[in-house]
């Protein structure tokens, strides 16, 4: 009997040494981040390269290339070089990108729906250029097959409720033509819905403005709460019947701008099966950035009023002021504390990213355009994150949303759509 257990304890002991020197060893944060953005590309909620085609070129394409278009810096014109290019989205691991077809919300409504519609047709011209690389997507299914094919999918999210111009009947025909979310509101209150950064004058969402939402819903339509109300955000959950998202949007408790999302908010986009994917401007990462600004506009505020019918003069004292009081820097671990901390509150099911690149003018230090992902993916594998939750992370909790939106469009084929009066 105690041969047997000798022999036996023996065995043992040898079959657990030899797999500890077969076992393969402890992979890096490198690597891990690697093979996580190798089995799921990066699906990035919200870029503005459309709003630069308008800006740069009036929306003229001409000899534009957009392979590589880090020499387009014009310092005339207080613009930088473009964060975006295919060679950098490569770079970036960028599987799948959401254009903004962003239109300036001071627009009169009527104009702001045409130019939403000269927007669409602008990025939809630059992705056929591109048939090797870039290929239009309007369902979870083509994502999926982009995937496969090493394309980057490409789907269009307007920005602002504006765009619609009050009609419900013009929602329905953005979707007709691609538009696959929405954002609410942008920087200023609308008729039927209060936004972040302007006065609020509804306490949320109007009647008319929880229609929109259930339309949206009723189409397939993502419904985005970036840049809308803690209000309008709690109304727009209340109603919806498929998950939201926030396309670019960070964590209020570490900086509360009210751009971002409170705790309370989150624990409600858990409950809805939604998704918040972190923005990498400055100002919604770093609380000491968004200080700085508010000191900045004080100032410059302060500044006009002394220099009253010199602009020149103030213009140069806020250029020493700014000079004696440089602003801080977000930086890349700043913006992984955003991605930790939302992981960590609601469940790394309801993470995400939307960089907001060539939207911003300063960028995150160490996070500068659309390469930087891998940069991003590593520091967050050196903070414990697995290669399951970072392909979440990059673009499995997307598709998660799109899926179960186009499955609740499905769910509603009999039902009418929604109406509204014209306006004249």
């Amino acid at each position: 009997m105690r041969l047997s257990f000798l022999l036996t304890s023996t065995i043992a002991t040898t079959f657990v040494l030899a797999s500890s020197l077969t076992a393969a060893p402890p992979r890096t944060p490198e690597q891990v981040a690697m093979a996580a953005l190798a089995a799921a590309p990066v699906w990035d909620g919200h870029n503005d390269v459309p709003e630069q085609l308008r800006e740069r070129r009036r929306n003229v394409l001409g000899a534009f290339d957009f392979r590589d278009t880090r020499g387009t810096a014009d310092p005339a014109n207080d613009r930088g070089a473009m964060h975006t290019d295919l060679l950098r989205l490569r770079a970036g691991k960028v599987g799948a990108q959401f254009w903004s077809v962003y239109v300036d919300a001071k627009l009169p409504e009527p104009q702001a729906v045409q130019a939403t519609l000269e927007q669409v047709d602008v990025m939809k011209r630059i992705i056929v250029r591109y048939p090797a690389e870039m290929q239009y997507c309007e369902t979870s299914a083509c994502v999926e097959a982009s995937f496969r094919s090493g394309k980057v999918a490409s789907l269009l999210g307007a920005e602002g409720g504006h765009s619609i111009g009050g009609s419900l009947g013009v929602l329905r025909q953005l979707y007709a033509i691609g538009v696959r979310y929405m954002t609410l509101t942008h920087f200023n209150t609308l008729a039927w819905a209060d936004s972040a950064t302007d006065t609020p004058r509804h306490g949320g969402l109007t009647d008319f403005g929880r229609d929109v939402v259930r339309e949206m819903n009723r189409l397939g339509m993502l419904v985005d709460l970036s840049h809308v109300s803690e209000a309008t955000m709690i109304d727009a959950l209340e109603v919806a019947k498929a998950p939201l998202i926030f396309s670019h949007s960070s964590a209020a408790t570490l900086d509360n701008h009210p751009r971002n999302v409170p705790d309370r908010v989150l624990d409600l986009v858990k409950a809805n099966g939604g998704i918040v994917m972190v923005v990498s401007a400055p100002a919604y990462v770093s609380a000491e950035v968004r200080d700085w600004n508010a000191r900045k506009s004080g100032e410059e505020a302060r500044l006009k009023a002394r220099y009253i019918g010199d602009p020149d003069a103030a213009k140069a004292a806020l250029a020493d002021w700014v000079a004696a009081h440089p602003s801080p820097k977000a930086t890349l671990a700043q913006l992984a504390d955003h991605l930790d901390y939302i992981k960590n509150r609601i469940g790394v099911d309801h993470v995400g990213l939307g960089g907001d690149f060539d939207g911003i003018g300063d960028t995150t230090e160490g996070f500068s355009d659309v390469a930087a992902y891998p940069a991003l993916f590593i520091e967050l594998a050196r903070r414990g994150w697995s290669q399951a939750d970072l392909e979440k992370l990059a673009s499995r909790n997307m598709l998660r949303v799109l899926k179960a939106a186009e499955a609740y469009a499905a769910s509603q084929r009999g039902a009418a759509p929604l109406e509204n009066p014209t306006s004249f």
